[in-house]
């Protein structure tokens, strides 16, 4: 079987890629993020790519998986909070609103240079939140501030949300498993087999 390798450390999509079954190796991408040149809603999709493509010297042979993730509130992006401060300020703003949650794919053949994209667009409903609620919820999520948007819907996150929108539930927590199916069986790797 061709290598599989996840342009990724992130342990969130390590989880969802080992859902799948199959052997894989998660490396850190050798890039670092390109300035932003287009619109927003392309911006995950471009470090997808980015991610993946980075590692086609180190591993030549290997079908490599780039994804990104970016949250937006009325086109405006939001990034990982990093912070609790930052965090809160984000769930502030965006409670009782609409996000959307663009998780972009990129499978790249290092082989042949091959690349197949997706974005998956989830549209997450918010819930009002006090902000006694909103710090109980980063009191007790200390990883939402590793998620876009400090929601990490996975966990106690789920009680921030009153809706969601999505053709994938496995995009919102950072790799769209139903197209990298779909993608790995284009490239002769049957997920099932």
């Amino acid at each position: 079987m061709t290598p599989l390798v996840l342009a990724s450390t992130s342990r969130f999509r390590r989880e969802l890629l080992a859902r799948l079954g199959l052997p894989f190796i998660a490396v850190a991408p050798c890039a670092t993020k390109p300035a932003a040149r287009r619109k927003r809603r392309h911006t995950a999709s471009r470090l997808a790519s980015v991610k993946a493509r980075s590692l086609i010297g180190a591993h030549p042979q290997a079908l490599i998986i780039g994804s990104d993730q970016v949250a937006l509130l009325d086109g405006q992006q939001l990034g990982k909070p990093g912070t609790p401060e930052r965090a809160a300020a984000m769930l502030r703003a965006t409670a009782g609103r609409t996000l959307e949650f663009h998780t972009a794919l990129s499978l790249v053949n290092a082989a042949n240079g091959h690349e197949q994209r997706h974005t998956d667009i989830t549209r997450v409903r918010m819930r009002p939140l006090s902000d006694a609620q909103i710090q109980a919820y980063l009191a007790r999520e200390p990883d939402a501030l590793l998620c876009a948007g400090a929601t990490k819907s996975e966990g106690l996150g789920g009680a921030l949300i009153a809706g969601i929108d999505s053709s994938d539930p496995n995009a919102l927590i950072g790799l769209p498993l139903f197209a990298l199916v779909d993608m790995l069986l284009a490239e002769g790797v049957e997920v099932l087999a």
